[in-house]
């Protein structure tokens, strides 16, 4: 059970003790500018929570950029020139990106839409699960009756 907390915490170790600057305004800078930028091996973990080389290499080049007096957009751009759009978790809203910001959100809504109709037409169509045909119906009123006249008797 232990094992398996410190493997759940390893993301935590990712940045290390002589990567952080003495200054705290400009580290919790860089911290947040590591969580907005992709680990290019992970690819689905910030730099902040990666532990490749890379991500640390990319951390302390926005160390860097940061003690050398880059603005946290500088540092960004520095970067996306560099690397490209991919580096960035969260794509910027540009030209080439309007697609994916317009129209997923578009279909992800009109996909939920439908659904929901779907479902509510094909519930009145079928009508409720446990309804009973009238031969059903009058079996089981029979069955009640025999019931509470068995529980009267005894």
């Amino acid at each position: 059970m232990s094992a398996a907390c410190l493997l759940l915490a390893l993301p935590a170790f990712a940045v290390q003790p002589g990567e952080e600057l003495a200054d705290p305004a400009l580290e919790s800078r860089a911290r947040a500018l590591s969580y907005e930028l992709r680990c290019m091996v992970c690819q689905n973990q910030s730099i902040d929570d990666s532990d490749a080389q890379l991500a640390k290499d990319l951390r302390l080049l926005v160390r860097e950029r940061i003690k050398a007096g880059d603005s946290d957009a500088q540092v960004l751009d520095f970067l996306v020139d560099r690397y490209g759009e991919f580096v960035l978790l969260k794509p910027r809203f540009r030209r080439d990106t309007a697609l994916l910001w317009l129209f997923a959100p578009g279909v992800l809504v009109v996909g939920l839409a439908g659904y929901l109709v779907w479902a509510l037409r094909s519930r009145r169509r079928d009508g409720p699960a446990d309804a009973l045909t009238a031969e059903e119906r009058a079996r089981l009123e029979a069955l009640l009756a025999e019931d509470r006249d068995a529980s009267r008797t005894v």
